[in-house]
């Protein structure tokens, strides 16, 4: 495309001298490349490059930042404010953005979804079947996973990720970082930010775990002083053992409160829910085993366990009858937790959990729980 520029000489001949300037060339004199630092997860983070700087309009970058990294789902942006001590806030608007900024994608999957199991099953099981009504169903069908908001879907990151810690925390941490490097001085440590940094922590450890190894606090401690080198511990062989026993200290004290607010995962192994040969609160304590994240969930919101039962019952009706699998699939993932609680509590044997439950042992269920192992859920 070209704009065409006519200058009149002022000789008598009237010639006409026409420029042409490419209006390319026009916006890309008057517009700034921009990058910005993309945060996509845990340990996930990507540089997104903006030739034509940073759109005017939030669609625009939302689908720029979904076609660059391949994002399928509904997707938000927060933005890193520097005047809230680098805290993430929803973004509203680009005029909050600016070049070598920050975002943080988050990914809107309220409940998981997979259309026609059979055609878009992962290469890692293949599902053979002759019946071509068992599974080849174009209805959108809902896996059996928990609702409750304080149900775990990661494993352990391989980077654990330190947290932010409180505005003034933040700044002497900077300042102390800054002296580090400069004169390899250490920083005091005062109780407040040492309150503050422990406690936000053991927030960000029981998001994954809530009976963390001692190689696991050893990881967490290593990076904290990797991202703060301010808070080595000179006469520590490694620069931070004193923090992975405080954290130690600090992740017991967490689950004390936890426990008393009843929490479920962690009221399971009280004194008054253990049998009375088991006297001791170390004695069989039940905690994920291995690749194990979905340990113990809460009941969705507003359930009890009287109402739990009485959908475990309907879900027991459902089953007779035929072209009933959405209501089957409804309830198979609405009682998730009252199930795996009973697996967890009362250890049933294969039997009677299969009478108990016996949409679990049906075709569709078996396809759909391969699905989740298969897609790292």
């Amino acid at each position: 495309m070209y704009i065409k520029y006519f200058v009149m000489t002022l000789n008598s001949d009237q010639h006409c001298l026409t420029l042409y300037v490419t209006f390319s060339q026009i916006v890309m004199a008057s517009s700034k490349p921009a990058r910005l630092k993309v945060i996509l997860g845990e340990s996930n983070t990507e540089k997104l490059t903006l030739p034509d700087g940073i759109p005017d309009s939030l669609d625009e970058l939302l689908s720029k930042v979904k076609d660059t990294f391949g994002l399928k789902t509904n997707v938000r942006l927060q933005y890193m404010d520097k005047d809230f001590g680098n805290d993430f806030f929803n973004l509203s608007s680009t005029s909050d953005l600016e070049d070598l900024g920050t975002v943080k994608v988050i990914q809107e999957k309220a409940i998981q979804t997979f259309v026609d199991v059979i055609e878009t099953a992962p290469s890692c099981s293949t599902v053979h079947s002759d019946d071509s009504s068992s599974l080849a169903s174009n209805d959108t069908i809902i896996l059996s996973s928990p609702e409750s908001l304080s149900s775990r879907t990661q494993q352990w990151p391989a980077n654990f990720p330190i947290p932010i810690f409180s505005y003034d925390t933040e700044r002497q941490l900077e300042k102390g970082n800054s002296e580090y490097q400069a004169n390899n001085k250490m920083l005091t440590v005062t109780s407040r930010m040492k309150t503050d940094i422990l406690n936000r922590l053991v927030e960000e450890i029981y998001r994954y775990r809530a009976y963390p190894e001692d190689a696991q606090f050893c990881v967490v401690a290593e990076a904290l002083v990797k991202k703060h080198p301010c808070l080595k511990e000179p006469g520590s062989f490694n620069g931070c053992y004193g923090w992975k026993q405080r954290l130690k200290y600090k992740m017991g004290n967490y689950r004390t409160l936890l426990k008393s607010q009843g929490c479920p995962e962690l009221s399971v192994n009280s004194l008054k829910s253990k049998a009375s040969i088991s006297v001791s609160p170390a004695a069989k304590i039940k905690k994920p085993r291995r690749a194990e994240a979905n340990f113990y969930p809460s009941f969705p919101l507003g359930e009890t366990q009287e109402s739990m039962e009485k959908e475990r019952i309907e879900l027991l009706t459902a089953i007779k009858r035929r072209n009933n699998d959405r209501v089957i699939a409804e309830k198979m993932a609405r009682t998730f937790a009252y199930r795996r609680q009973e697996v967890v509590n009362e250890e049933p044997g294969i039997e009677d959990f299969k009478d108990r439950w016996p949409a679990l042992f049906q075709q569709k269920e078996v396809v759909m729980q391969i699905e989740i192992k298969c897609q790292g859920f």
